[in-house]
């Protein structure tokens, strides 16, 4: 039976920026980051990006990932590599439905190994005004190419800030 350790928790105070943890123990198997966010921007979403790292965020163009996602039109994926981020992760923004947050949620299996790249599983979605105008679902495989184990993860919102009450759990898994 899988054993969900926390990690980190925080709920926004004010708006910021982004949100990072470092110096994460190896002694889990996985890690699992679950958010609910909003995004200050004037609009009806955005964007928010995912990095790795150890001993401090990645930022070179390390990263790639495939998206795959349906919304109001139809759907479609699309790839990226060479990127300094994992992107695709979209959000509420700020002319979406009031008050209301995106789910985001980011899985890193064996986080720890030296052997391989590491992998990421994340789903995040936006709705808009209602369940029948604006709304989107998307599933993002992403790949930090570093053999390093990861000790840090931080989301950063790509033009704005998140929203005060948007909140952040990082979750070490075992068992799993």
């Amino acid at each position: 039976m899988a054993a969900f350790t926390v990690i980190d928790h925080t709920e926004l105070g004010a708006a910021a920026a982004s949100w990072e943890v470092t110096s994460i123990p190896s002694s889990y198997d996985h890690l699992l980051i679950v958010a609910s966010i909003r995004s200050s921007k004037s609009d009806w979403d955005d964007k928010v990006d995912f990095q790795m790292g150890n001993g401090s965020l990645d930022t070179g163009t390390n990263y790639s990932d495939t998206v795959m996602y349906a919304s109001n039109a139809a759907p479609t994926s699309g790839r990226t590599s060479g990127a300094t981020t994992i992107d695709h992760l979209w959000v509420n923004g700020d002319d979406a439905l009031a008050d209301s947050f995106s789910p985001l949620k980011i899985w890193i299996p064996n986080y720890a190994n030296t052997t391989g790249y590491k992998q990421v599983i994340c789903t995040a979605n936006f709705m808009v005004v209602s369940v029948t105008t604006r709304w989107s679902v998307h599933t993002v495989a992403g790949l930090w190419s570093s053999t390093s184990a990861v000790d840090c993860v931080g989301i950063t919102e790509t033009g704005d800030d998140m929203m005060q009450y948007s909140t952040f759990t990082l979750y070490g898994v075992t068992g799993a």
